[in-house]
């Protein structure tokens, strides 16, 4: 199964990624296309103050969904994973190939009036219409009284703020949204990354049993990017796998006081991130994610981790709990 709706994926090396790559995880369970940042599982090392230029494509898809792309013929739901490094700036040309009037608005960084992305500030594009908008960042500065200003380092997203209403309701229940990463330098860097969106009662636009399976091979770095979009309440829980509910969702040292969970509440525009070592300490197999209210769950908001052998096999029944999955009665509408 694979969460994006729309073109293929373009597979790139992982060293093309610092300029304009965009990299397709595994066959079971594509992320999104990825662009400004290395891979690898390493310390990320980058210069200060790059500005990267990038140009998306707003399209219409199958099904009466809209998306992201980094190409024409590319745009999937959600859209593309876009990363820059503190102090780093995005500009990103928006080409809207559609009918309909649209944005792009982020999340957790700087940006102009005119980059806003909404109607309130006259920033959208116009059916056929070509904008440039300019996201910036910044690193953490000290301040008076032993305080410091938080930079802009984060798990974040974007989305529409055009279609349908001057929220961009239309747009976003249409699959007009994605991750954006903001990270500090030394951050260390997932061989995967995954992208779950939770909107209504559908993650990724879908439900359960046609939700996205997400792959890996067991110890993997995996870095997860959770976002919450429409008008319900929601948690998201990853069965045996847990993290620090942090930046990063990795302890800094023995006397962090992070708390250590393995589910956290995801509602209408927040996100989170953090990193997980693929079946650390349970083993391969497959494992769920889901919203963790019950009536959710029973209606379709559920997803399969699928962590395989080191080798890349199957390990044992494996095979069968997605069948059973696939085979499972949801409750949709519930």
């Amino acid at each position: 199964m694979d969460e994006n709706a729309g073109g293929p994926h373009r597979h790139l090396s992982r060293r093309s990624l610092i300029a304009t790559g965009a990299l397709a995880a595994g066959a079971l369970g594509a992320s999104a296309p990825t662009i400004g940042t290395a891979f690898g599982g390493s310390p990320a090392r980058a210069a200060t103050g790059v500005t990267k230029k990038i140009t998306i494509y707003a399209e219409q898809l199958p099904g009466n969904l809209y998306g992201y792309g980094l190409a024409p013929g590319q745009a999937t739901v959600p859209g593309p994973i876009l990363e820059m490094y503190e102090g780093d700036t995005l500009e990103i040309t928006l080409v809207n190939t559609t009918s309909q009037r649209l944005s792009i608005h982020p999340h957790g960084v700087d940006y102009s009036t005119e980059s806003d992305g909404s109607p309130f500030n006259a920033s959208f594009n116009n059916p056929g219409e070509t904008r440039t908008y300019v996201w910036r960042s910044h690193e953490m500065v000290a301040a008076a009284g032993r305080r410091y200003m938080p930079g802009s380092a984060g798990y974040w997203h974007y989305h529409d703020h055009a279609m349908g209403t001057d929220h961009g309701t239309g747009g976003v229940a249409k699959g007009l949204y994605g991750a954006l990463i903001v990270r500090r330098r030394g951050d260390i860097l997932p061989s995967k990354q995954f992208t779950a969106v939770f909107h209504d009662m559908m993650i990724n636009n879908k439900m359960a049993p046609a939700t996205p399976m997400f792959e890996a091979n067991l110890g993997e770095r995996v870095e997860w990017i959770a976002i919450g979009h429409g008008n319900l309440f929601h948690t998201f829980h990853l069965h045996a796998h847990r993290w620090a509910d942090n930046r990063t969702g990795m302890l800094e040292g023995p006397s962090d006081p992070s708390l250590v969970i393995d589910n956290k509440d995801l509602n209408p525009g927040s996100s989170f991130g953090f990193q997980v070592l693929a079946g650390e300490g349970v083993g391969p197999g497959a494992w769920m994610y889901h919203c963790h209210v019950q009536t959710h769950s029973d209606g379709g908001m559920a997803g399969i981790f699928l962590v395989r052998n080191a080798d890349g096999s199957m390990p044992p029944g494996a095979e069968e709990a997605i069948h059973r999955f696939q085979g499972h009665t949801h409750t949709h509408g519930s």
